[in-house]
Parts: C-alpha cells; sequence; structure tokens
C-alpha cells in the first residue's frame, strides 16, 4: 500500500512556490525545449535548501515534438517542511508537480 493523502498538482512555467506550507512532492511531470537543463525541488524558497537536482535531456525543439517526462519520486516523497519550491533552469519551460 502506498502514501494515503490527497493529491494537489502545481503547474509552472518559471521557477515559483509549489505550496507555500509544508508539503511531500510526490511526482514532477516536465517538458523541455532545445537545450538541457534541471529541475530543483526546494524547501523554504528560491535560495533554501535544495532536496533534489532532477537532471533533463536535451529535447528536440520542434513545437509539439518536445521531451515530455514523468518523475515518481519513491517512499512517501520529498517533504518540504517549510514550503515547496521549484527552480527551472535551462530548456525546461513546463512543471506540473504533484505534492500531497
Amino acid at each position: 500500500m502506498g502514501y494515503v493523502v490527497d493529491v494537489k498538482s502545481t503547474h509552472l512555467t518559471a521557477s515559483g512556490d509549489v505550496f507555500a506550507g509544508p508539503a511531500r512532492v510526490l511526482a514532477v511531470y516536465y517538458c523541455s525545449e532545445a537545450a538541457v537543463g534541471t529541475i530543483e525541488i526546494r524547501d523554504g524558497g528560491a535560495t533554501s535548501t535544495v532536496l533534489a537536482i532532477i537532471d533533463v535531456p536535451k529535447g528536440t525543439g520542434t513545437e509539439g515534438e518536445d521531451t515530455v517526462y514523468q518523475v515518481e519520486i519513491p517512499g512517501n516523497g520529498l517533504y518540504c517542511r517549510t514550503s515547496a519550491y521549484a527552480k527551472l533552469t535551462g530548456g525546461v519551460d513546463k512543471v506540473t508537480v504533484f505534492y500531497g
């Protein structure tokens, strides 16, 4: 049996807050363009503690043919005690973060 929680999501097109309170990040779905990039999940804001860095490969760069992928966080997810924040770099231009 998995972690039981009401799952919510936040869609971002730039770095920003996922949730302004304690949360467990459970999965990340992303799109990337022609450049490589990263998604950093942080606890507490833009300059806070990095909990995870997800490397994103180069996309095709053709509209409608971007690289898309979903990353499932194992166990009970990444626990953000203060707040959940996603920092997007490089070609990462669309992210949906699932949390509970």
